[in-house]
């Protein structure tokens, strides 16, 4: 072992303490999106950046960036990819 490790092997900073603390009891999590997901959504951004991805049932053309990530999301679950399910909608404030 080389010097400038035997001085720092038993010293933690505070910042690594904190954070071993705060992931202790945490397990490694896998992918959330598969790569046949992740492959959908790159072909209909691909698509919707060349002005060729529609929307739905009115076949508007797609311009935002969200909206394309979306429809490519969509047509991932429905091939049966492993995407996590929808979030629900935020409620308003009053």
């Amino acid at each position: 072992m080389s010097a400038a490790r035997k001085k720092s092997r038993g010293k933690k900073s505070a910042g690594k303490k904190a954070r071993s603390k705060k992931a202790g009891g945490k397990k490694k999590t896998g992918r959330r999106y598969s790569k046949a997901a992740s492959k959908k959504v790159g072909k209909a951004l691909h698509e919707a950046k060349r002005g060729k991805l529609r929307s739905g049932r009115s076949k508007k053309k797609v311009k935002s960036r969200e909206q394309a990530i979306a429809i490519g999301l969509s047509e991932a679950r429905r091939e049966g990819a492993k995407v996590p399910r929808k979030r629900g909608k935020k409620k308003k404030k009053k």
